[in-house]
């Protein structure tokens, strides 16, 4: 698109460095460096908890990626994932009023990426784990929830929390309990799998989860079940909860009957004839870009009573820049040292709350600031009623 390259060479990218403090004389100079800063840094080794009343760590999140799994691009190394990741902490800072810096690394190697944030860590209040192939991501993740800030991996999380919230309010349309529902997900990539481990577990009370009714999901070979030989250990884990009569096949077999399509895979793969072998009333969540697994219009025609897609320019538009900026937001106002499922499903809870539901209208727009509000209180009382902060 032309439009966009002349923009992002007009400006040589989106983001800058601004000073908080204005240095127009020796006196403030002294005080923003020599010698002044020194007393800061004392202060700081000293107590290294002081690093939050004194510098950015507060308010920076790191937004972090190897370029190996660019939404639509696929691996396309750090310097080409570099412009993504500067429109990722655009919005943290347009939507959360976070300062985000994007950190595009020259390894896919998943030790290498680990050490390498760790060693970063002392720099920033928390990390967003971008566009890392699966299951590379999984490890990479698991590996720093351990480093005292909090560590999110968006394409799993933020699909999970906005597509959850979608559900939520597209369930009450067309009058069908979350726990009744049958879904089929198609792609059981990083996106995939964390959909089904949130909709497996999308209320938490008293420590019992409520889930879906069951949850299929399908992979280029076919449908998953416990007994397939998988060689992924993360496939197995969602195996030993979803599919529950094994139900072997294709898509167009675990289709049938299914209350809730969800695409996190490629386009035009769900047909006319698929939807209308769905329950009455489907709802189609055809996210992959930029071409969705099956056009609204003929989603419509078929049967479908609510469509949602990845696009901008269709209603109900399902995008992880609903979550990741009030996410982080909370998770930073809460002092927070992780990010647990209570707060993911916290924030897809508050941002179901944020509209009032129409079959076009089941998520707000991007833009539409409010919600990032209700989601980061959400998440931060969350935060501090689990007790994970510092």
């Amino acid at each position: 698109m032309k439009d966009a390259l002349d923009l992002h060479k007009k400006h040589t990218g989106k983001l800058e460095v601004k000073s908080k403090i204005p240095v127009e004389n020796s006196e403030t100079l002294s005080l923003v460096y020599t010698p002044g800063v020194a007393d800061v840094s004392s202060t700081i080794a000293k107590d290294k908890k002081m690093v939050y009343d004194y510098t950015i760590k507060r308010n920076t999140i790191g937004v972090v990626t190897d370029g190996s799994a660019v939404l639509g691009l696929g691996n396309i190394g750090p310097e080409a994932a570099l412009p993504v990741m500067e429109g990722k902490a655009l919005l943290f800072k347009e939507l959360a009023g976070v300062d985000a810096f994007p950190i595009c690394l020259a390894t896919q190697d998943t030790e290498e990426i680990i050490k390498t944030v760790k060693y970063l860590a002392p720099v920033f209040g928390g990390i967003n784990l971008e566009d890392i192939s699966a299951p590379r991501c999984f490890e990479i993740e698991r590996a720093l929830q351990d480093i005292g800030i909090p560590v999110f991996h968006d394409d799993q999380h933020g699909t999970a929390i906005v597509i959850h919230a979608a559900l939520v309010n597209a369930s009450k349309l067309v009058g069908k309990k979350i726990e009744d529902l049958k879904v089929v997900i198609n792609g059981a990539g990083a996106a995939g799998l964390s959909v089904a481990s949130l909709l497996g577990c999308f209320e938490i009370s008293k420590n019992v989860c409520t889930s879906v009714k069951d949850i299929i999901i399908c992979d280029t070979k076919g449908t998953i079940y416990e007994g397939r030989e998988l060689n992924n250990k993360y496939k197995e884990n969602v195996a030993s909860f979803t599919n529950k009569n094994k139900v072997k096949g294709t898509l167009k077999d675990a289709i049938k009957d299914a209350d809730v399509f969800i695409g996190v895979s490629k386009g035009n793969i769900v047909t006319k004839e698929m939807v209308q072998s769905m329950a009455k009333n489907p709802i189609i969540f055809a996210m992959a870009n930029p071409i969705p697994e099956i056009m609204p219009e003929d989603a419509k025609q078929a049967g479908a009573a609510i469509v949602g897609t990845g696009r901008s320019d269709f209603p109900n538009q399902i995008n992880n820049a609903l979550a990741f900026p009030g996410v982080f937001r909370g998770a930073i106002d809460a002092k927070a040292t992780k990010i647990t499922n209570e707060m993911k499903i916290a924030a897809a809870n508050a941002l179901a709350s944020s509209v009032t539901p129409s079959a076009e209208r089941i998520l707000p727009a991007v833009l539409e600031k409010e919600f990032v509000r209700k989601i980061a209180e959400a998440v931060k009382q969350e935060a501090l009623r689990q007790g994970v902060t510092r």
